[in-house]
């Protein structure tokens, strides 16, 4: 079935005219509610690495020109978009405080918490991750389990280009409040970053944990310790500084990974 709903995504995202038609359309849709369950995903991991899976993606995208604008009331409040609104969460065992949202199309494990937060379409959100208030998981984002997205952390969604990986936070990570991770970056497992903290594909990671200085980007190995810096550059008006991220050091083996997470910051006297 996934091989038949992979060949029409294609077809129809060579031949565009192929949206107008009802088994098309029917096949976005089915791709869309195995998102919604987390039967497919855009990313995977495999032995030999994470897997982005293009035509999943090209699915998402082909939604939108396909839906029509609704209008949802849920009490007081009114929406107006193409997708609907995550529903089943006491049947899905997931916990949601007011006004928390996903959206259709994403897939949120059981025992996920959602405070007043929001997760878009096609990301994926494993079990026992706390989602706290006003983070944001973009499209296509890949959430792993135990994770801890700090108050304001903001995820970054990607659908286009359709090669482009998205953001991946794997098992067992801590983000720190109002840190950003956006533009694929990808936080290996039980890594834990500090206040503030952005990471692009730009921006410039620096190890200084040694004598000296290694410079990464788009990657914090597992169990590092990420704090906000800055070096200096120097640009045609002069020298000024630009910010990067350090990596300190490396999460001790005692500390618990379910209550002490903050330890592992503090250790260094770092703000959460």
């Amino acid at each position: 079935m996934i091989e038949e709903l992979k060949q029409q995504i294609e077809r129809a995202w060579e031949d565009k005219s192929l949206l107008d038609s009802k088994d098309t359309q029917a096949a976005i849709r089915q791709v869309i509610e195995l998102l919604d369950k987390g039967t497919i995903r855009v990313a995977e991991p495999t032995d030999s690495g994470w897997k982005v899976n293009e035509w999943v993606k090209k699915a998402v995208i082909s939604y939108f020109p396909i839906q029509k604008m609704e209008t949802t009331t849920v009490g007081p409040f009114e929406f107006h978009d193409k997708i609907d609104l995550k529903h089943n969460y006491k049947e899905l065992g997931v916990r949601v405080v007011p006004h928390a949202i996903a959206r259709y199309g994403s897939y949120i494990a059981k025992g996920v918490i959602m405070m007043p937060s929001y997760i878009n379409i096609g990301a994926f959100v494993d079990g026992g991750t706390m989602v706290d208030t006003w983070a944001t998981v973009g499209s296509c984002a890949q959430i792993g389990k135990n994770v801890h997205l700090s108050g304001g952390v903001g995820v970054g969604g990607v659908l286009e280009p359709i090669q482009a990986a998205p953001v991946i936070i794997e098992d067992g990570c801590f983000i720190g409040s109002r840190s950003i991770v956006v533009e694929g970056v990808h936080i290996e497992k039980e890594a834990v970053l500090g206040a503030n903290v952005v990471i692009t594909k730009s921006t410039k990671i620096i190890d200084v944990t040694g004598k000296e200085p290694i410079s990464l980007s788009g990657k914090i190995p597992a169990r590092s310790v990420v704090i906000p810096g800055s070096y200096a550059k120097q640009f045609p008006a002069g020298e000024y500084n630009v910010a990067c991220a350090l990596i300190i050091g490396k999460r001790k083996p005692s500390t618990d990974l379910k209550t002490s997470l903050n330890d592992a910051l503090r250790d260094y006297d770092v703000a959460v």
